[in-house]
């Protein structure tokens, strides 16, 4: 099941897309695809009442589509997860998660315009995987239970500045909070739908480049340990966003350093989870 939303920001509308690729309007069911509603999904019976001819018909052509979870509570995000990664990065294989925050308040639409932050030099792009969480998950105490607290699957651009990041002292934060820095969608995919999230492509193209090419299969830490290991650390509520990391291929690992400028155009897909387009503005 794909689950979207659809509508200018701020008032968007739920829906759900049929098989058909037709997308239907949840309103009637739920004000929002947060947290609460995240919380009582059972895809099954939104999908049997979907086949039931529930919910009207919304019309998708011209319109504006957001991020498919409203307000995460927080970002967490997961770093050096891809072995080619960290060799780019000059980094040692972790031994355990590399874990950072980012300000929920960054998470905005798949398509929507992308700001330089001012006095920017080194803004670069990361295609991630991002879990959404369903169920609150505390201590778990496996795997598999980690499964039963996942919602779904998404795409995630794991925006950052790296001169602010790495070279301004401090925590990574500031390099990974500025304004518009994740773009989020375009669908949350159910994991019934998905099916297996360590056999999925990732692909990064900027302005037309290929610029990453990977699989979740090369993660180091995959998803259900990085759930679980997670909930050990901190809560995780409905609604809250994990991003599991990027493969090789971001800007500050190539010798030439392509960063992003205003005008440059991103595009980002993962196998089952759809396409993002972003263009690049001035804070």
């Amino acid at each position: 099941m794909k689950l979207l939303r659809v509508g200018p920001p701020g008032a968007e509308r739920p829906a759900v897309l049929g098989p058909d690729g037709t997308a239907y309007d949840l309103s009637g069911r739920t004000r929002e695809l947060d947290g609460a509603f995240l919380s009582r999904l059972d895809a099954a019976e939104l999908s049997a009442a979907l086949a039931a001819g529930e919910f009207p018909v919304l019309e998708l052509a011209g319109q504006r589509l957001g991020a498919p979870v409203a307000r995460p509570g927080k970002v967490v995000c997961v770093g050096l997860n891809y072995r080619d990664h960290a060799a780019e990065a000059g980094a040692a294989i972790p031994s355990e998660p590399v874990l950072f925050l980012k300000a929920p308040d960054t998470v905005i639409g798949p398509d929507d315009e992308v700001l330089v932050p001012r006095g920017s030099t080194k803004t670069d792009y990361e295609i991630e995987l991002a879990v959404v969480i369903g169920r609150t998950a505390r201590y778990l105490e496996s795997e598999a239970a980690a499964a039963r607290c996942i919602a779904g699957y998404t795409v995630s651009n794991d925006v950052s500045e790296r001169a602010f990041q790495l070279e301004r002292g401090g925590q990574w934060d500031k390099g990974k909070s500025c304004e518009t820095f994740n773009p989020l969608g375009p669908y949350l995919v159910t994991p019934d739908e998905l099916g297996d999230p360590q056999a999925l492509r990732l692909r990064l193209w900027v302005n037309g480049e290929l610029r990453q090419d990977g699989s979740t299969g090369q993660m180091i830490f995959p998803v259900l340990s990085v759930v679980h290991y997670i909930s050990r650390f901190m809560v995780l509520h409905p609604g809250d966003v994990i991003s599991t990391g990027t493969p090789a291929g971001v800007a500050m690992g190539r010798p030439d350093g392509p960063y992003l400028r205003p005008g440059d155009v991103m595009e980002l897909e993962i196998d089952g989870l759809g396409r993002q387009r972003q263009l690049l503005g001035k804070a």
